[in-house]
């Protein structure tokens, strides 16, 4: 009887030192590079992480290059509180015409104005921290001034308007204004003088001339002097369309259902001693 012979050949297992003993977590490709014989299986280099990490980086560099190139008119608009604020265009600044007279109101003048559009000024580093704040401030007074300015031309307009769109300057308190959109106003086009407050196109319509004050704190604070007692008349004025129709709802005062006429106070009776 013949026997089979298998032909099939086993392989000898490849010995393991000691560390590769303990260490079980390394692969058969791991072994035969140690031991010189190369990779029988070429493995792909991951390079998933590495891209990964290059897009992060290149992400960060550029929000950070973002942040770096914000100019100060940008980050002042953006402060919280300074909704009212449109950002002037730097070309309406570097005109010397548009800022006549306000470098006898302002202290600080010329470090103000170069905060502002963004140069450094060959002086800077002569000035104290405390006198910093003073710049910083100067700069903040310079801008709202010129803003009061800008705002009557007819950029200024158009930037307004936008914001007059979108409700920034808040919506009137009165009920039968029924939510209508605000404009802001001074009192006084004298810096310090008042807070501003606000201007309701529908509440002059409806015969009621009256201003409110902002609902948000912030904005309370702000200076009227920056807005001016001309903007928000002239803006309707240039936009009548958007000039509200009269509301046919007033309100009645009522006395247990009859309306409260316009009469005399009432009688007082005095006692004259004898």
């Amino acid at each position: 009887m013949t026997t089979e012979r298998s032909f099939v050949r086993e392989i000898p297992e490849i010995p393991l030192d000691n560390n590769d003993k303990n260490d079980t977590s390394k692969t058969r490709n791991d072994v035969d590079v140690e031991n010189g014989r190369g990779e029988r299986f070429p493995v792909k280099q991951a390079s998933f992480g590495q891209d990964t990490e290059t897009s992060e980086d290149a992400s960060s560099g550029n929000s950070s290059a973002e942040e770096d190139e914000q100019s100060w008119i940008s980050w002042f608009c953006g402060l919280k509180g300074n909704e009212f604020f449109c950002e002037v265009d730097e070309e309406y600044i570097q005109d010397d015409f548009n800022l006549s007279g306000l470098s006898t109101m302002v202290p600080y003048y010329d470090y103000a104005l170069d905060l502002i559009l963004d140069v450094e000024s060959p002086n800077d580093d002569m000035l104290t921290e405390q006198q910093h704040e003073l710049v910083e401030s100067a700069a903040e007074m310079l801008y709202g001034l010129i803003h009061a300015r800008y705002i009557l031309t007819s950029r200024g307009m158009v930037a307004m308007l936008e914001k007059y769109k979108q409700c920034h300057f808040g919506r009137c308190p009165r009920v039968y204004c029924n939510n209508h959109p605000c404009l802001p106003v001074g009192t006084s086009d004298i810096f310090r003088t008042a807070t501003v407050k606000t201007f309701c196109p529908k509440c002059e319509a409806s015969d009621s001339q009256d201003i409110h004050f902002p609902r948000s704190k912030y904005q309370g604070n702000i200076d009227g002097a920056y807005f001016g007692t001309t903007f928000p008349h002239l803006f309707i004025m240039t936009y009548g369309y958007l000039k509200p129709q009269r509301s046919s709802t007033d309100y009645v005062p009522r006395i247990f259902g009859f309306k409260v006429q316009q009469c005399l106070p009432l009688l007082t009776l005095t006692y004259t001693e004898e």
